[in-house]
């Protein structure tokens, strides 16, 4: 049976990100943005909470939280 990822929410901690793009970078759907130094969600229709933003980010500033 597959697992259900809707009920997952993309988190970012602003006040623990650097800026470095990283979790742009990795985004396969062009969910994130830098802007004025840190990043945005700019897109969340596109997320398809594959986890790679949270995986990359250096100072686990972004994450999923919620249950599969």
């Amino acid at each position: 049976m597959p697992t259900s990822i809707i009920n997952k929410e993309l988190i970012i901690k602003k006040d623990w990100c650097k800026g470095c793009g990283i979790c742009v970078e990795f985004c396969p759907k062009k969910v994130l943005a830098l802007k004025n130094g840190k990043v945005e969600i700019i897109n969340l229709d596109a997320c398809i909470k594959c986890g790679l933003c949270e995986l990359r980010c250096p100072d686990y500033a972004i994450f999923l939280r919620g249950e599969i």
